[in-house]
């Protein structure tokens, strides 16, 4: 590995990645500020002046931080002893999954650890039992996950189709699974087959060859060790966090689910393997809508990837073709998570990619004919997010209106970014979009009671309490977790979907939900993944407004099975098996 000749450009590049290639450190001189710094945000600024603030979307609904109350005292974990390592920064990842399949999520949270030879504590991946009363209990220990491994993300499915969703953490240098036996989870990463050596960030179940059982793709960052560690500065004086251009990229991994509780890894022949990407999102969505899940992929610093189901085990990667690879003045962006959904009901799916300080968020709105157009740089999405560093990203209907809204995750990776950028802080403020339909989106988040800043990363949601309404979980870099409670979301009426393979598999991942109402038409696809290192609960909520039932609710299975049900009442989970039939009917608490 080559040491940069030139530290202070190499991180310019990364935290001004749209000044002018003739804005370098030698020919700025003194005239840092003005030179380097002003191009970048101020040139935008300018593009998008700020507009007079419209009044906040009043839906009655408010987030009130719930993280004491209910028992949840986790605080993340770096490691950090002074060296400033890249791997400090990136943790960590959350979930929600029903482990014991009582009907209530839980929470996993994802810790770091400390550095060979540098040892101070212990720390192991938490998980925290919902009791159902609005409180959580600790059972790491006595569910088996008292492991200790310098985490990153997780995502949830039940691979082996056993009725249990089972875990998969990345991690640095490593990664776990832990398979779901009754409430009690065992590491069975050597047996399967399925360990990543890399620098693991987010990952997805995906039955990418529709044969029933569970797939698994894993994205990796950047190829970094302590031994082969850059000195990087921003003053050029003190060591800062190197960027990613400092080290070689990575390829992600897929690992096909040969059925017997092993998986085979299928990176190179079907057409993943690319060891020049930095990748730490991905997102499994049907862009083309020919019934096979593609593979959305959001890279640091390298072009988006989109992965083309090709219907016979393989893909062919489109981002460049589809629009998503680069902004769109043909830069590559610094992404880090990443979601779909139909936002605007145009029958499509749309993509949203969080991105560095000084870039805005993308929001790539699907046209229907394989191809993206980024519209946030004419939004108010991209105004409010020029100087948001954006990690967990994902849609929900917060306020059950039937339009998918937006929350974002933001924080800064340098502490001491705000000497070197003063517009740009360490510490900032989640956001969160209303969308006010035809693609107009407004920022709610303070409204919404989401005035405390924080260095933010890891961002899942689920309704924690069965008032039909999403909650938020919220994680932050060498800090606590967050869990806020939506309040005055079950004013409105909602229906819950949850899915139960037979012929596809036991989760439905992959599985097409389409809820028609007076109120109008939505659709949403059961997915794992998505976010940044995180994982949303698997149960779909569709907003239905002030609708008192869903006169049809059809489900598209994996295999290809259709079904229809009638007049299902609103303010219910119903869990339908595939072949249509209601396996349970669970009323709101309201």
């Amino acid at each position: 590995m080559v040491r940069s000749e030139n530290p202070v450009s190499m991180q310019l590049q990364r935290y001004h990645s749209k000044t002018p290639g003739w804005c370098k450190w030698g020919a700025c001189g003194l005239l840092l500020t003005a030179c380097c710094l002003l191009p970048s945000w101020f040139r935008l600024a300018r593009a998008f002046p700020a507009p007079t603030p419209a009044p906040a979307a009043d839906t009655g609904v408010h987030y009130v931080d719930i993280t004491h109350q209910a028992g949840i005292n986790f605080v993340h974990y770096t490691g950090a002893f002074g060296k400033k390592y890249l791997p400090e920064t990136m943790g960590a990842g959350c979930a929600f999954l029903d482990y014991d399949n009582d009907g209530s999520p839980d929470i996993l949270l994802v810790s770091g650890a400390d550095f060979p030879g540098h040892k101070s504590r212990r720390t192991t991946l938490k998980l925290y039992r919902n009791n159902g009363n609005g409180t959580f209990t600790d059972v790491t220990a006595k569910a088996g996950l008292d492991v200790e491994m310098y985490g990153m993300g997780v995502a949830v499915g039940d691979y082996d189709n056993d009725g249990w969703d089972d875990l998969y953490v990345t991690g640095l240098g490593e990664a776990r699974l832990f398979h779901n036996e009754h409430g009690h989870f065992k590491d069975v990463t050597a047996s399967a087959g399925v360990n990543n050596p890399g620098f693991g960030a987010s990952a997805a179940w995906v039955d990418y060859d529709r044969d029933g059982k569970l797939d698994l793709f894993v994205t990796n960052y950047v190829k970094w060790s302590e031994k082969d560690d850059l000195y990087c500065t921003l003053d050029g004086r003190h060591k800062s966090y190197c960027t990613p251009e400092a080290y070689p990229g990575d390829t992600c991994r897929l690992f096909h689910n040969l059925g017997n509780g092993r998986f085979e890894d299928v990176t190179q022949k079907a057409g993943i393997y690319d060891p020049t990407s930095k990748s730490l999102g991905v997102a499994v969505i049907d862009y083309d809508r020919d019934g096979w899940p593609d593979l959305a992929v959001s890279n640091d610093t390298q072009p988006n990837k989109l992965y083309r189901n090709n219907r016979n085990g393989t893909f062919t990667e489109q981002a460049v073709q589809a629009g998503i690879a680069f902004s769109e003045d043909g830069i590559a962006r610094g992404a880090m998570g990443i979601d779909e959904v139909d936002f605007d009901h145009s029958g499509y799916p749309s993509l949203a990619i969080g991105n560095f300080s000084n870039q805005m968020l993308g929001l790539y709105h699907n046209e229907g004919n394989r191809f993206f157009i980024d519209i946030a740089p004419s939004s108010s999405i991209g105004r409010a997010s020029l100087l948001s560093l954006s990690f967990g990203i994902f849609f929900f209907d917060y306020d059950l209106d039937g339009r998918e809204d937006l929350f974002v995750a933001n924080g800064h990776i340098e502490p001491d970014i705000n000497r070197i950028q003063p517009q740009v802080a360490y510490t900032q403020l989640p956001l969160v979009f209303h969308n006010e339909g035809n693609e107009k989106f407004q920022e709610v988040g303070k409204p919404l009671g989401f005035t405390q800043k924080s260095v933010a990363r890891g961002a899942a949601h689920a309704d924690i309490d069965n008032d039909g309404a999403p909650d938020i979980l919220l994680t932050t870099n060498g800090g606590p977790a967050y869990l806020f409670h939506n309040v005055g979301g079950s004013r409105s009426n909602a229906i819950r979907i949850k899915t139960v393979g037979t012929r596809s598999n036991r989760d439905g991942i992959g599985a097409e939900v389409r809820v028609r109402s007076g109120a109008g038409e939505n659709w949403q696809t059961v997915h794992s993944g998505s976010s940044y290192c995180s994982q949303s609960e698997l149960i779909l909520t569709f907003g239905l407004g002030q609708e008192a039932e869903a006169q049809a609710v059809e489900i598209l299975w994996p295999s290809g099975q259709h079904d229809a049900l009638k007049n299902l009442k609103a303010n219910n989970t119903y869990t339908i098996q595939e072949g249509g039939k209601i396996l349970s009917t669970r009323p709101f608490k309201r």
